[in-house]
């Protein structure tokens, strides 16, 4: 069982900058593949980014390449979203979920290949 905990979330201005974290309690954190996703109030989750088991390669959503940043710090169990320039639109319920990985490269961004779910921390930009 692999149990994850988002934080960072909050109110933010238009334009403005947070960076969400992603605590894993698990000793091999390094195998897992870890994305973000969000899910707005009668929207569906979509993915926003994800990250090899090494952090040597990264994929985003269109909606958010170039403004988003997911990193981790594998001896910290950690992985980071830095969320430059919000828009109002990307208000939603942000969580991080982990899947087992095999090899350097899996990085899904569909969420039905996930296995663990954080309980999500709240985003909200004004406008």
């Amino acid at each position: 069982q692999v149990q994850l905990v988002e934080s960072g979330g909050g109110l933010v201005q238009d334009g403005g900058s947070l960076r969400l974290s992603c605590a894993a309690s698990v000793a091999t954190f390094s195998t897992y593949a870890v994305g973000w996703f969000r899910q707005a109030p009668e929207n569906q989750r979509e993915f926003a980014a994800a990250i090899t088991r090494t952090g040597g390669n990264t994929q985003y959503s269109d909606s958010v390449k170039g403004r988003f940043t997911i990193s981790r710090d594998n001896a910290k169990n950690t992985v980071y979203l830095q969320m430059n320039s919000l828009k109002p639109e990307d208000t939603a319920n942000y969580y991080c979920a982990a899947v087992y990985a095999r090899n350097d490269f899996y990085m899904p961004m569909s969420r039905t290949e996930y296995d663990y779910w954080g309980q999500g921390t709240q985003v909200t930009v004004s406008s």
